[in-house]
């Protein structure tokens, strides 16, 4: 009884397509911002599905798709990057209890239904953070795309960094980082229409990279072990529970603004409203489990919520199509991922 009412509208055949549509999208993706938070690629992807599926089952909008997003990822980054230079034997584990509280947040929010409330916020506030958020995830990229490690100190230690990253900088590796920019602002757009521009930058040039370089002239991802991610015990640090509180109150605040503003572009698109109330307790159950497993907070994602759309989905049954198909890939052929190069996910 409790999901009749959100597959009633199920469409079979473009549920299916929605959901291998945004499970290839989905996968460059989550290895990028696995990667790009410091949690790696596992976390990145286990995010992806738990996130996707659990949202998909409990939220309110039939066809959004979520997943970690930038925003999420940079929060997240600062989280990790703090509780682990403070305590480096549990700071993993506190930060994943924080997107847990954020989790419960969201979950908060939407019994209190304060849904419809949270998109009034000004448009200016929203652009000049998401711009901001979108200025930060491109300065932590620099390292790795020069072929370098992420410095510790976050943006600042990255831009005091600089210029000893420039001077040691990997002509090969920058090489492979702007050929997958290239690709991806310039191929044509009939090649796009077939096939997701990021899957096609992703596997070209890491097949080029195995071509030109050797296998350890190139810092690559590694193989993703196979199984279920591991089990992680909420941890509450008495001394910093009140940045705890606040960083969750941020993470659960961002990741609500982020959902309900791409839900409602899903609805210009289906002539559908979205549950808003029911849409945040869903992410809040969502970031919750994925809290519990380690693995990236997530959001309503915009690029895969229009494209589950244009394919031609209209049920909750593409979002867990799409979680299914990641999970296999995860469980099942994680050594494939072993030669991407991280200069590619940047």
């Amino acid at each position: 009884m409790v999901f009749r009412g959100r597959f009633a509208d199920i469409d079979l055949k473009g549920d299916l397509f929605g959901g291998v549509t945004t499970a290839i999208i989905s996968l460059p993706l989550a290895l990028a911002f696995g990667v790009a938070s410091g949690a790696g690629a596992e976390a990145g992807l286990w995010g992806a599905i738990l996130v996707g599926l659990f949202a998909a089952l409990f939220g309110g909008s039939s066809t959004l798709i979520s997943e970690p997003t930038g925003p999420m990822t940079v929060i997240m980054t600062a989280i990790l990057t703090s509780m682990m230079a403070r305590y480096p034997e549990t700071g993993f584990a506190v930060s994943f209890t924080v997107v847990m509280m954020a989790g419960a947040f969201q979950i908060l929010l939407g019994t209190l239904k304060l849904g419809k409330y949270i998109t009034l916020m000004p448009y200016s506030v929203i652009s000049g953070f998401m711009s901001g958020i979108g200025v930060i995830l491109i300065v932590l990229q620099l390292s790795p795309l020069l072929g370098q490690a992420t410095p510790a100190g976050g943006v600042m230690g990255t831009l005091t960094a600089l210029p000893e990253i420039i001077n040691q900088m990997k002509i090969s590796e920058l090489f492979l980082g702007m050929l997958t920019l290239g690709i991806l602002f310039f191929l044509p757009t009939q090649y796009r229409k077939q096939v997701p521009v990021q899957l096609i930058a992703l596997v070209a040039v890491t097949l080029i990279s195995l071509l030109l370089f050797d296998r350890d002239e190139i810092r690559r991802i590694g193989v993703i072990a196979a199984g279920l991610p591991s089990f992680v015990i909420p941890t509450l640090n008495g001394e910093m529970f009140t940045n705890m509180v606040i960083d969750a109150l941020v993470l659960g605040t961002l990741g609500s603004i982020d959902t309900l503003l791409t839900a409602v572009i899903g609805d210009s698109l289906t002539r559908k409203e979205h549950d808003s109330d029911k849409e945040l307790r869903g992410q809040g159950i969502a970031n919750m489990i994925a809290g519990l497993f380690g693995a990236l907070p997530g959001a309503g994602a915009t690029m895969g919520t229009v494209t589950n759309i244009q394919i031609g989905a209209r049920s909750p049954l593409s979002g867990v199509v799409r979680a299914l198909i990641l999970a296999l890939v995860v469980l099942v052929a994680g050594e494939l991922t072993e030669p991407i190069p991280m200069a590619v996910l940047a």
